[in-house]
């Protein structure tokens, strides 16, 4: 993780900060960071803000160059960035998705209290734990032939539900209902493949992660009761894991074609971490089509976590997942680039949307929604670290006309991995976890050390920018009780 920055950095009002166009002269636009003042000054203890700085100088790019208030330093993009580029004049950069192509969060309602489920959070933990695969490298219970993946590839969860690891309502709860189109399996790599099949259905390590969570506080009743939460107390389950090491091969086997591409086009880019193509160039396309491939695994892959999930409660509960009302609240997606439509100068027009560690926030009304969600705003689903909060928000008009109808994703890293395993040298993250009422069961202690809570900004600052900026409105607070990590 790069130094401090010390470039300039304007207030605007109390959520925003300018990063002027003046400051490169390559910079064809301003940077956008929406943060509040505590949050800016955890922002500026790494480079991230160069890096929004350097995709304000991307070919084509319209509006500015955003920065959600969970930045980070990442790989090109930094991690909470958000840029559109015209598809006629513009380009698409991997490193404006990411490796984990389509990490992304999905969240489960149930009908069971915490006075209920607190007895038994052990054994729920150690039921998922032996049900969901976890963990680096780890294998997937779906034993997949190169045919049947291919179809998964192309049909993201609608594959898994048609399998029967699902609900048939289930998709109408998911981003894109669960499937970008334009997925192209056979632009995959041999090795991309290769890594894919046998890690279908497995929650990875890192920073993903399952999670028994208790409703905390409900912020707007009715838009919660519409999502299906009703009530302070009751039981949600979160899973966030993305597309394992297929997404992975996809971003570097891409990068690769786009760092030729870019002296094929003549582009200027000042860092080579965002070689890019023009959006449509056979490069661009190629590009947009392997990532929605990546995209739909990822989506696939949390289905097949869902169905296990489900059985898991099924098991110590010893009765049916409908009856324990396990719907699917929502899932998005937080690292892709989409085709979309938005009013640019009062003209509709067609751009290629880079959202990276972001999550899509489209407001109501939005066509792109479905019929459930018209009237409430697409919800947000924003996970915060194992020790703290998670909360549920929805999307607003405000952030259609601000930030193409995108905002935060987490709660955003504060430490490296290197300097979080440092700093709990000597520590019993574990234990701690334990003494606020929260069972956690990983893989390895070095996981839980990666992902200590002091590790992530503060969550509810993270939120409460969101909601005071109003490019996302938040509905409910979720506290873990119960933590699996691979």
């Amino acid at each position: 993780m790069a130094g401090a920055w010390s470039g300039p950095i304007e207030r605007i009002d109390d959520y925003r900060w300018r990063i002027p166009r003046k400051y490169k002269p390559e910079m064809r636009t301003d940077g956008i960071v929406y943060a509040s003042g505590e949050l800016v000054r955890a922002i500026k203890t790494d480079n991230c803000l160069e890096q929004v700085a350097n995709v304000a100088c991307l070919p084509g790019i319209v509006g500015q160059a955003m920065a959600m208030p969970d930045i980070h330093y990442g790989y090109g993009f930094p991690i909470g960035g958000v840029a559109a580029t015209s598809v006629e004049e513009g380009v698409v950069s991997p490193g404006g998705v990411g490796y984990d192509i389509n990490c992304g969060v999905r969240l489960l309602r149930t009908n069971l209290t915490r006075r209920e489920v607190e007895p038994r959070i052990k054994d729920i933990v150690s039921q998922l734990f032996a049900d969901v695969p976890s963990g680096v490298g780890s294998k997937g219970k779906v034993r997949v032939d190169a045919k049947t993946l291919r179809r998964a590839l192309r049909d993201g969860s609608r594959w898994a539900v048609s399998e029967g690891m699902g609900w048939s309502e289930d998709t109408e709860h998911i981003e894109d209902g669960g499937m970008i189109e334009g997925a192209d399996p056979g632009v995959l790599s041999p090795r991309a493949i290769e890594r894919g099949r046998p890690q279908l259905g497995t929650l990875g390590a890192g920073n993903h992660f399952l999670e028994v969570q208790v409703v905390e506080e409900i912020f707007d009743e009715e838009v919660a009761g519409a999502l299906g939460i009703a009530d302070a107390g009751q039981v949600t389950v979160m899973i966030h894991t993305g597309s394992r090491g297929l997404g992975y091969q996809v971003c570097d086997d891409s990068l690769k074609v786009m760092q030729r591409a870019v002296g094929k086009y003549k582009i200027e880019i000042p860092d080579r971490q965002l070689a890019c193509a023009p959006v449509d160039s056979p490069e661009g396309r190629e590009y947009l089509a392997a990532m929605a491939a990546a995209a739909n695994y990822a989506w696939a892959n949390r289905q097949c976590i869902t169905h296990w999930t489900r059985e898991a409660f099924e098991r110590v509960f010893e009765t049916s997942a409908q009856k324990l009302g396990m719907a699917i609240v929502y899932d998005v997606a937080h690292n892709v680039a989409k085709l979309e439509e938005h009013d640019v100068g009062g003209e509709r027009k067609r751009l290629c949307i880079h959202r990276k560690g972001a999550t899509r926030a489209f407001g109501p009304g939005h066509p792109k929604l479905s019929a459930l969600h018209q009237r409430t705003g697409q919800p947000v689903i924003v996970p915060g670290d194992m020790g703290t909060a998670s909360y549920l928000l929805v999307g607003t008009e405000r952030a259609m006309q601000e930030t193409w109808g995108s905002t935060c994703h987490g709660a955003g890293r504060m430490m490296s991995r290197h300097g979080a395993i440092r700093a709990a040298r000597g520590r019993d993250i574990r234990q701690e976890l334990a003494e606020k009422g929260i069972h956690v069961r990983a893989a390895s202690r070095q996981v839980l050390a990666e992902e200590m809570p002091e590790a992530y900004k503060d969550v509810d600052e993270v939120v409460r920018t969101c909601d005071g900026a109003g490019i996302s409105k938040v509905v409910a607070k979720m506290r873990p009780m119960g933590v699996m990590k691979g």
